[in-house]
């Protein structure tokens, strides 16, 4: 790798505020704003959404099922058919 041409990798903690959850992710985030995790000083980041708070994630949300054409076609003149 060349020097001076790649932006930091680190660790990075990540604070989910909608769930008060904490990430410590390897990110090449570049913040001015630092938070002490389990001892160790990181740079910090806030985010509104994460795994830990997304309806989808958390299994708050379904997800809707749809039929595919064929079955569609066959509720669809199921009677017509039987008759």
């Amino acid at each position: 790798m060349k020097p001076g041409i790649h932006p930091e990798y680190r660790d990075v903690l990540f604070h989910d505020t909608a769930s008060d959850t904490y990430f410590l992710i390897g990110s090449t985030l570049s913040t001015s704003r630092t938070a002490e995790y389990e001892g160790k000083t990181y740079p910090y980041m806030a985010i509104d959404v994460s795994s830990a708070s997304h309806p989808f994630y958390t299994g708050k949300q379904r997800v809707a099922q749809t039929d595919g054409q064929i079955a569609k076609f066959n509720k669809r003149f199921s009677k017509r058919i039987k008759s």
